[in-house]
């Protein structure tokens, strides 16, 4: 006659059953269900801890910039909770069960309102870190709790070699799941706020799961049941409400009304406006504001396309918005202008955003723009094509990411693209509020085996700002000249660009490579005296 075990037949007493008892008994099919559920519970509970992590480190990068500095914050003190939450679990001796699902209800409650504290937090300076590391210890170390949990309650359903073995089995492809599901599919198409309530309502859904299929053993199951439906609710609610919250709390952050906010694959876009003022923000940092954009494209293109003898076949790096392209038209030798820019959500703003129309002139919509999406690095090491003018419209260099794209090797990409006569150009940063950020962009591109020729100019939004000229050949300043419309540079003007006072003179610099992105180290660290 076939024997069956019916484990968790007196919830607490599990952990009783001696190992050589349960190792070969087959299973009914109750217990295989309860078996499932468990399993499948902690599949989703690795899936749901992962991406709590990614997203609190995603809303700190966000936040604070650094991306390297703030996820290894993050990773390092969630995993160091959940090692403490290990811990806590071996006091843990009865109603197990009852414990998994209220650990459960706890962590939805707990990261769903994560992503909405952060930004409330960086809202009132100081609070944010004792807010970051509120969420990190809280939700680290509930999610610590989970899988020692689980796997007590796994044992009397087998041997304890297959209950370790399948438990943490389904814990790493959980955790794999929710590391593709996060960038690929969840922050593009929901953004932080809506992803930590969709993932705070699946913690509460593998609580009201739990509850139910062991709701003959559970005493409380049908309360526990009642509280699932009422917080599922409630964060539902907060799922709908969410851009909304999550909109005014980062109006906070930002002077003026953001009239248009997306968070696509690789940044936070923020446009906001005052007046006739309308301004761009890539992940909090200030782009382009539009009283004095026309200082700042005018300096970072007229001198590069007057030195590089006829600019006929152009690159721009970065620039979806079509400021920098704006002014590259203006020339009409020009045949083609290919725009590199990875996020097709921006070069959509500068193809349709009316606010962007109206001072790009539609400059996105001209036929010799090519539009390529596509990282800058990757794009100039699969391209054989030589180029007139190389223009790097890019961000600052204040993550891991941005930093390959100011390093010598990416620098040299750059010379094997340039024309005999060709010149490449690119934004510098502050040479007065990061001078060192400034002279390792120089000294690299002239490691590069470039010629280079530094330079600035005042634009009230960022305040003193600085290029740097590159070219195979010889620079000769002296015969850069305006030759389209401006309302800015003159020739006079352009000529004192390159001209650079004492406080904001050479200095010995390291250079900068993929190896060792001391750019990025140079930029928080001069950014970081002005905070």
């Amino acid at each position: 006659m076939e024997t069956t075990l019916e484990p968790l037949a007196r919830e607490g007493d599990a952990n009783d059953i001696p190992e050589a008892a349960v190792s070969e008994a087959p299973l009914s099919e109750e217990a295989r269900r309860e078996v499932m559920t468990l399993l499948a519970s902690i599949f989703v509970i690795a899936a749901c801890g992962l991406i709590y992590e990614l997203l609190i480190a995603t809303v700190s990068s966000y936040l604070l910039g650094s991306s390297v500095v703030q996820f290894s914050i993050s990773i390092g003190v969630f995993i160091g909770a959940m090692g403490l939450g290990s811990h806590i679990s071996s006091y843990l001796q009865k109603r197990l069960l009852l414990v998994f699902i209220l650990v459960e209800i706890a962590l939805g409650v707990a990261g769903a309102i994560s992503v909405p504290l952060l930004f409330w937090a960086y809202a009132h300076g100081t609070a944010y870190w004792i807010a970051l590391y509120a969420a990190l210890i809280t939700i680290g170390g509930l999610t610590g709790l989970e899988l020692p949990v689980l796997t007590r309650l796994l044992k009397p359903y087998g041997s304890l070699r297959t209950v370790i073995a399948r438990a943490l089995s389904f814990d790493y492809v959980g955790a794999l799941a929710g590391s593709l599901l996060f960038p690929l599919l969840l922050l593009p198409s929901l953004g932080m706020a809506r992803t930590a309530f969709v993932v705070g309502a699946l913690n509460v859904a593998v609580a009201a799961w739990n509850a139910w299929v062991f709701r003959d053993k559970l005493r409380e199951a049908r309360l526990v049941m009642g509280c699932c439906v009422v917080l599922g609710v409630v964060l539902g609610m907060g799922f709908i409400s969410s851009l909304k919250v999550l909109s005014f709390l980062e109006r906070g952050l930002y002077e003026d009304e953001i009239i248009y906010s997306a968070q696509t694959p690789y940044q936070r876009i923020i446009v906001t406006r005052w007046r006739e003022d309308t301004r761009l923000f890539l992940d909090g940092n200030l782009q382009f504001s539009t009283t004095d954009e026309y200082r700042y494209h005018e300096s970072l293109v007229h001198p590069a396309m007057s030195l590089s003898g006829r600019p006929e076949n152009i690159l721009v790096l970065g620039g979806g918005d079509g400021l920098a392209v704006r002014e590259v038209l203006k020339y009409p030798e020009v045949k083609q202008v290919t725009l590199i820019d990875i996020d097709p959500r921006m070069t959509d703003l500068g193809k349709t955003f009316p606010a962007f129309l109206e001072i790009n002139k539609r400059a996105l919509h001209d036929p010799r723009v090519k539009l390529v999406h596509e990282d800058a690095h990757k794009f100039l090491e699969r391209n054989t094509q030589l180029y007139d003018c190389i223009i790097g419209d890019l961000p600052d260099p204040n993550t891991d990411v941005l930093a390959k794209l100011y390093s010598r090797e990416f620098y040299k990409l750059i010379r094997r693209h340039l024309a005999a006569s060709g010149v490449f150009v690119t934004q510098a940063t502050s040479p007065f509020f990061a001078r060192e950020a400034f002279w390792c962009i120089t000294r690299t591109l002239d490691d590069a085996d470039l010629h280079v020729a530094p330079y600035h100019t005042y634009v009230p939004s960022f305040g003193d700002w600085g290029f740097v000229l590159a070219s195979p050949h010889q620079l000769h300043r002296e015969r850069a000249k305006v030759r389209v419309p401006t309302q800015y540079l003159t020739d006079t003007l352009l000529a004192e660009l390159f001209v650079l006072g004492r406080d904001i003179s050479e200095i010995p610099i390291d250079v900068s490579t993929l190896d060792r992105p001391t750019i990025l180290e140079y930029y928080l660290h001069n950014w970081k005296q002005w905070e």
